[in-house]
């Protein structure tokens, strides 16, 4: 008995969707994994379950992949612009043109750099609202309860929770030892002045 052939169209049972989901993202995780051990590629998949939660992969981080992506088309366009550049140099040889041609593409390249940032810093936000939006479903129960978590969820969960704690502990210290500084230098003065 072979495998039979799945109909493509979407599952309206919502549990056998879920099910669906889990697998085949698995499936896909797994496919990346190997033409990247294959081939030895650097590879990135993002996925998006029904719920809204993330899913990443990443050979071998989603991160390096992402900023190796954003600078690709970063240099695509100084190559870019300075080709333009140099043919148009050798066109013409008048100086206020160049000048002018020079002025513009760095005003291009100034605004590109702009956008790149405000990329970048959009990218950060979304990356921390995705963050924050699973905590908080997690936490509140939006997406069911703490229970019905997996054993990885409860992990990353864990590992985040951990990592707020060492957060505010962190700039805890940091504030007592600055107020403990404030206090001994306001004694300092306090007994510099007196013996005047």
């Amino acid at each position: 008995m072979g495998r039979r052939k799945v109909e493509i169209k979407r599952i309206t049972n919502s549990s056998a969707r879920l099910v669906a989901f889990s697998k085949r993202r698995s499936g896909v995780f797994k496919k990346a994994n190997e033409l990247s051990t294959l081939c030895d590629a650097q590879i990135i998949v993002i996925v998006f379950s029904p719920a809204g939660k993330p899913f990443s992969f990443g050979q071998p981080d989603v991160e390096s992949i992402i900023e190796r992506f954003l600078g690709a088309d970063h240099d695509k366009n100084k190559l870019l612009q300075l080709e333009q550049y140099q043919q148009s140099r050798s066109d013409d040889d008048d100086d206020d043109d160049n000048k002018k041609q020079i002025e513009m593409l760095n005003k291009q390249l100034n605004d590109l750099n702009q956008q790149i940032m405000e990329e970048k810093k959009k990218g950060e936000v979304l990356h921390n609202k995705i963050i924050l939006r699973g905590l908080k479903m997690n936490i509140h129960g939006k997406l069911g309860s703490i229970e019905e978590l997996g054993f990885q969820e409860l992990m990353d969960l864990r590992e985040k929770m951990e990592d707020l704690k060492n957060g505010v502990t962190s700039r805890a210290n940091d504030l007592e030892a600055s107020t403990s500084l404030l206090m001994l230098t306001d004694s300092v003065i306090l007994a510099s002045s007196g013996g005047n």
